[in-house]
């Protein structure tokens, strides 16, 4: 992640514009209200995650920034943009409805439409910006999404939250293979957190209710891949649909369940084994929901064409 602007790296004089230059200009095109009198203190971060973008606010001066009819005309890119308040209370407006974030809270805006997002007082905000077509967001609920606070508290917000915080703060750590795929988990789990907010299932269309499912299906599954005992019964069971539904909505991609849950567990034991190390396999494949050594030994074969312990050498040489 890169530093865009430093209030402290700058002379007092020279703070303002080079801030207004940062917001406008490279997170816009956007506009700022704020005192010129002010004292201006805080420093923005921006980098990527794959195809999402990651940037970080940190803001002790009281301002808002907005968007409008003619700054939107100036720029066509279609990307919805998630705010997480990190700390502090900022608040969020658009299509005359507002939502005031509270610590650990997200939302999500449509940067295609005027919005505006305002601080009264000190901020870190974690900001995110998805391309439209990644986060699959049906037409029918945009136009509701910044009124709503999405939280930590249950579901699939519980595990967006504090993801889409340890993104913001450490992504650099992350191999460009690794950020890819950890690109499609945030997408997965904020999609599938804003369905549970919005209670899609209950009245889109039957296109958006299967798509908005499979989000939150998904979620469910990546946060419980350590569990051995995860099965179609239990998936089925926490979102309210049958065990035969469930299957059905599995085989319109081509895969199964067990299949899909499998192929995630793999996925996690073949990062891990990647990066090397002395852990020894079986460990490795038992967080992973994976306690049968020999069994996970003949997965992995199949899956990545050699054995694990033979993958985690071949990795170490490279």
């Amino acid at each position: 992640m890169g530093v865009l602007v430093r209030t402290a790296d700058l002379p007092a004089g020279r703070r303002l514009d080079a801030w207004r230059a940062v917001v406008c200009d490279t997170l816009g095109p956007l506009d700022l209200r704020i005192h010129r009198d002010a004292p201006l203190r805080g420093e923005i971060e921006m980098g990527r995650l794959g195809p999402v973008g990651v940037g970080r606010v940190h803001t002790s001066t009281p301002h808002s920034v907005y968007r409008t009819a003619g700054l939107i005309q100036r720029d066509d890119r279609e990307e919805y943009r998630v705010v997480l308040a990190v700390s502090g209370s900022p608040r969020v407006a658009q299509d005359g409805r507002a939502t005031q974030l509270a610590r650990g809270e997200f939302a999500v805006y449509d940067f295609t439409r005027p919005y505006e997002l305002a601080y009264d007082r000190a901020v870190r905000l974690a900001v995110f910006s998805f391309p439209r077509h990644l986060l699959s967001l049906p037409p029918d609920a945009v136009a509701s999404l910044a009124a709503l606070p999405i939280g930590a508290e249950s579901g699939a917000g519980a595990l967006a939250v504090p993801l889409l915080r340890r993104v913001a703060a450490d992504h650099t750590t992350y191999g460009p293979e690794s950020a890819v795929r950890l690109s499609a988990v945030v997408t997965d789990l904020v999609g599938a957190a804003v369905a549970e907010r919005l209670e899609l299932t209950r009245s889109l269309p039957d296109d958006s209710r299967r798509r908005t499912l499979m989000l939150a299906v998904r979620a469910f599954i990546e946060g419980r891949l350590g569990d051995p005992g995860l099965d179609p019964a239990q998936v089925a069971a926490a979102h309210h649909v049958s065990v035969r539904y469930l299957h059905r909505l599995f085989e319109a991609e081509s895969t199964t369940v067990a299949a899909w849950i499998r192929q995630r567990r793999l996925e996690r034991c073949r990062a891990e084994l990647a990066r090397g190390g002395d852990e020894p396999v079986s460990a490795i494949a038992a967080r992973w929901g994976l306690p049968d050594s020999a069994h996970f030994s003949r997965l992995f074969r199949r899956a990545y064409g050699m054995p694990p312990a033979e993958y985690r050498r071949a990795g170490a040489v490279r």
